[in-house]
């Protein structure tokens, strides 16, 4: 009896929540739904790990930019750390801390006295130059007179040496109308680069007859700088005319674009004073054939009856050869020269019966040595 009572109050209360759901403004909760099964994800195969004798031996470092913080934080890597570097130099190194590399000693610095340079560290001005070394390494193996020689022989190779040279730069003769005649110009010196003795000698004449004109001079030669020599010294004038001594100043030497240049004033023993220039330049057409164009003027300051020299330009020539060198020392050469006298010294010419000027053709040859 009472278990048909409850089956009957079940039913009941079935019907009263099925209507209950039906009833208008009632709302069921919504049965829910049934989960999803969850999908495991495989799990990863663990790197297997490195073994002792892998491991040893290894570096784990790695430069910054290759080793996230991450990774470092696992111990996959290790950030490298830059080397310290070397302590600068200084004083307070000791020899334990530089023989570990954590400093460097300061090298020994030499005691400069600074009141005195030395060497080329000298201020401007005409001081003397310093002493040049006398302790030579040398000298602890060899005898000194072994030593002296060879200090000779290194001075004459560098620049002490004597040397001479014999040149005719002019010795040829002249073919021209109504005479023919032979010229020479040369010079030799000896000496060294700064220190010289020359001797020049000129003149000329016609075949046949007695030197015209002629002149010996002996000069000492003193080098200003490279390229000029200022000279000193005496001429003797030798030949059919007046006999007639000078004292001589000049210079010669190499002017700007490869002109040979002589100048000189000559003060003669009667008071007369004359002056010559002359000027060269070698112009080469091959290695052996060579244009010289050349001039010469000469001058006086007064009237000379006895040399038949009148004041003012007396003289001018003005020529050009072309010479073939044989070999350096000898040249042949063929070319034309152009003479002309002036003022008194061409009345003294016509009144001796010669000729005032005119063009010669030259033949001659060039050598020195």
């Amino acid at each position: 009896m009472s278990a048909l009572a409850m089956t009957l109050s079940a039913l009941l209360a079935g019907g009263q929540m099925h209507d209950m759901a039906n009833m208008p403004g009632m709302q069921m909760p919504a049965k829910p739904q049934p989960a999803a099964p969850v999908r495991k994800r495989p799990a990863r195969r663990a790197a297997p790990a490195a073994s002792a004798e892998t491991m040893h031996g290894m570096d784990m470092s790695a430069p910054a930019g290759a080793c996230s913080p991450e990774h470092a934080a696992m111990g996959h890597c290790k950030v490298a750390t830059p080397a310290p570097a070397p302590e600068a130099a200084t004083d307070a190194c000791p020899p334990e801390h530089a023989a570990m590399g954590h400093c460097t000693p300061a090298a020994a610095k030499p005691e400069v006295d600074v009141a005195a340079p030395a060497g080329t560290d000298q201020p401007a001005g005409d001081a003397p130059p310093p002493a040049p070394p006398a302790d030579r390494a040398a000298a602890r193996f060899y005898d000194p007179a072994a030593m002296a020689q060879a200090d000779r022989t290194m001075r004459a190779m560098h620049g002490g040496m004597r040397f001479s040279q014999v040149i005719f730069n002019l010795a040829e003769a002249q073919v021209q109308r109504g005479r023919d005649g032979y010229r020479w110009d040369g010079e030799g010196w000896f000496g060294g680069d700064i220190d010289r003795l020359v001797v020049k000698s000129e003149g000329e004449g016609g075949f046949g007859d007695r030197v015209d004109d002629a002149e010996v001079q002996a000069l000492y030669a003193r080098a200003l700088d490279p390229y000029w020599n200022l000279q000193a010294g005496v001429r003797q004038d030798l030949g059919a005319g007046a006999r007639r001594s000078y004292a001589v100043v000049g210079v010669e030497g190499l002017a700007p674009y490869w002109f040979d240049v002589e100048g000189a004033v000559f003060l003669s023993d009667k008071g007369d004073v004359l002056a010559r220039g002359e000027a060269w330049y070698d112009q080469r057409i091959t290695q052996r054939a060579i244009l010289q164009p050349r001039v010469e003027l000469n001058l006086a300051a007064q009237d000379m009856p006895d040399s038949r020299i009148g004041a003012g330009l007396s003289s001018a020539e003005v020529g050009v050869r072309l010479r073939y060198e044989l070999r350096r020392e000898v040249a042949p050469y063929v070319g034309v020269s152009w003479e002309r006298r002036y003022g008194a010294t061409a009345r003294y010419a016509r009144s001796d019966g010669e000729r005032t000027g005119g063009i010669a053709l030259a033949l001659g040859v060039r050598a020195w040595f």
